[in-house]
């Protein structure tokens, strides 16, 4: 009942949240907030789940309970955790906690409200990455959209109401798409499943239960159940040509906002890829695999490329999780266990430092009140704290050794380059030229605002952030440096769950032999 326990905690945060005066919110809200921390703490210190939540693995802290008949199909209160979801709730506690501390500064209006609102998308993630009943899981999929649309839309910046309108639209319109390709494969399944849990689909698909659907093969039944849920998907994690609505959403949302977008948000996407795509349809993943690294590679140059052309600090940082997001598709593409486990830590990695650098951003411009890459300059000797910690924060993006963008990305390239599919090392080589262009922009960027004479186009005097605007950013710091130091700290859960995917039929690709090279990074046997 852990999970049940975690989400009321994240519920009563909201309720208390939007009670309280506006001048005790952001400290009821903080102190709340860091319960909802200390239970998913304590979850992970005591993990005991083994193997995939879909292919009959031995879930922690489930809760089963029967909720009603719809047709056929009886519908279930299912929730538990594996070593795939377990760091994804984890780290959705820990940057909420964190963007509520951070938004003492920017948020001085219906702060009740706002808080109260964090709350709520904080309650719908955590049963996002536990919720293992497709129409629960959807619930909590589609709860997520009401918080986000209303915290940008009326906390954020002048063009809001566009941003959040758009961001509204394009994600809706996605789940409708993906709701179609999941009942697509639900009813070629036909009398082979009895109700909507995910495991139960997964596991008959695997058992060759995938039927014919007006008149198409079942081959080609996957085949179209797997585009649409990739469509789906797509659009929230998001890739290339899907991800317009991002760049807008980042920049109109407040600094908090952004921190939980990018931080947990767009894990969503990657997240539900990995359970439905690829765990549920490994044969339409491998026969598909060539043109889903190329959305991978264009993902991943394109995004790079569009940062380097930006002003706009924030408009840099979010195109940089485009890139990000990128190789987290082509991890899962490569169906090894570095590459399926590589693409898991990437989005605990990217989750992290994408929230640093917003944080960052932030917090420079609560003092500058500018984000524009020529109005500001020499920021290094005014604040020290804030720039040392996006100086780390730009180094983890480039994977810079000992830090989690490092492991992260290695573990993608070693279990990519060798993997099965036609063109992998040269779908891999073409990744890794992004690690170039994203040195190249974030280093332009801090030269130009970080370091040389002091410059500031506004009025504004700068001086050094308050400790709670730098408290967020040590966390972060300390957080990336410990995961790319231990991996293991993460990766060893994260590989006994992707694991199993292997053994499907169809999921043929032989995993790299480099465990000798591995070792080396934090004790990953």
């Amino acid at each position: 009942m852990l999970i049940e326990v975690l989400i009321a905690a994240c519920l009563v945060g909201a309720v208390a949240s939007f009670l309280v005066p506006d001048r005790f919110a952001g400290r009821v809200a903080l102190a709340i907030s860091l319960v909802p921390v200390a239970v998913s703490t304590y979850m992970y210190s005591v993990f005991d789940g083994s193997g995939n939540a879909l292919l009959g693995g031995d879930l922690a802290f489930e809760t089963s309970v029967a909720w009603l008949q719809l047709g056929q199909y009886e519908l279930s209160y299912y929730t538990g955790l594996d070593g795939i979801s377990m760091p994804l709730v984890v780290l959705s506690t820990i940057l909420t906690t964190l963007a509520i501390l951070s938004a003492w500064t920017p948020i001085q209006e219906r702060q009740s409200q706002f808080y109260g609102l964090m709350f709520v998308m904080e309650a719908s993630l955590v049963g996002v990455f536990s919720a293992l009943d497709f129409f629960v899981w959807f619930v909590f999929w589609e709860a997520v959209l009401i918080p986000m649309y209303l915290l940008i839309g009326v906390w954020g910046g002048p063009r809001r109401k566009y941003a959040a309108i758009k961001f509204f639209v394009y994600t809706n319109v996605a789940s409708l798409v993906m709701f179609v390709g999941y009942f697509t494969l639900v009813f070629a399944l036909g009398d082979s499943i009895s109700t909507l849990a995910l495991p139960d689909v997964a596991q008959a698909v695997d058992a060759g239960n995938l039927g014919s659907v007006y008149g198409l093969p079942a081959e080609t039944v996957g085949l179209v159940a797997f585009v649409l849920l990739f469509l789906g998907f797509a659009v929230k994690v998001p890739v290339v040509p899907l991800h317009t609505w991002l760049p807008d959403a980042h920049v109109e949302a407040p600094t908090p906002v952004s921190v939980m977008l990018a931080g947990v948000l767009l894990k969503m996407g990657t997240y539900a890829l990995l359970r439905f795509n690829f765990t549920m349809l490994p044969e339409a993943a491998t026969t598909l695999a060539p043109y889903l690294a190329a959305v991978a590679v264009i993902s991943v140059i394109y995004g790079a490329m569009l940062a380097l052309a930006q002003q706009d600090l924030k408009r840099i940082v979010a195109y940089s999780s485009v890139s990000s997001m990128g190789y987290v598709i082509l991890g899962l593409v490569a169906y090894t266990v570095y590459g399926l486990g590589g693409a898991t830590f990437q989005m605990i990695a990217h989750g992290l430092i994408s929230g640093l650098l917003f944080l960052c951003v932030g917090v420079i411009y609560n003092t500058t009140h500018t984000r524009m890459v020529g109005d500001m300059s020499g920021l290094a000797d005014r604040m020290p704290v804030t720039v040392g910690a996006m100086v780390a924060g730009s180094f983890a993006y480039m994977g810079l050794p000992l830090m989690a963008g490092f492991a992260a990305e290695f573990f993608i390239f070693v279990g990519t380059f060798n993997a099965g599919f036609p063109g992998a090392p040269v779908f891999t080589s073409l990744a890794m030229f992004g690690i170039v262009v994203v040195a190249g922009y974030l280093l332009f960027a801090m030269q130009r605002t970080l370091f040389g004479g002091f410059f500031s186009a506004t009025d504004y005097p700068v001086t050094r952030a308050s400790p709670h605007d730098v408290v967020p950013l040590l966390v972060l710091v300390v957080l990336i440096i410990v995961l790319g130091t231990y991996p293991d700290l993460a990766f060893a859960m994260i590989r006994d769950a992707v694991g199993p995917m292997l053994e499907l039929e169809g999921a043929t690709y032989a995993d790299v032999e480099t465990r000798g090279v591995l070792s080396a990074l934090g004790g990953v046997k």
